[in-house]
């Protein structure tokens, strides 16, 4: 059974940092890109950073111009996981944060792109 489980949010400051992480079991991460996305109360579900599978050498893409600069994702695949470095968090950066893997090697242009999800964590930016 294919399983992602996020975890790492919290409530934090703004210009502080978090890193998310994202553990899959079920399958092995090695040979598809995983993708990290957040939600807002009222508002869509927005697209932040992919990185592909180590298989192509296109890196990955960054959905979200809000972040460049700012975070940074990562993969581990020797222990099947990967992770979401945020730095100066802002107030607009609050949101439900989830993962999701692709259903190939590289990073979709959409949401439909991928098909296994996590649950989410959620990060608070706030004074």
């Amino acid at each position: 059974q294919v399983q992602l489980v996020d975890s790492g949010g919290g409530l934090v400051q703004p210009g502080g940092s978090l890193r998310l992480t994202c553990t899959v079991s079920g399958f092995s991460l090695d040979h598809y890109a995983v993708g990290w996305f957040r939600q807002a109360p009222g508002k869509e579900r927005e697209g932040v950073l992919c990185i592909s599978s180590s298989d192509v050498s296109d890196g990955g893409k960054i959905y979200a111009d809000s972040v460049k600069g700012r975070f940074t994702i990562s993969r581990d695949n020797a222990k099947n996981t990967a992770y979401l470095q945020m730095n100066n968090l802002k107030p607009e950066d609050t949101a439900l944060y989830f993962c999701a893997t692709a259903r190939g090697p590289f990073c979709g242009d959409t949401y439909y792109n991928y098909d296994h999800f996590g649950q989410g964590t959620q990060v608070t930016v706030s004074s």
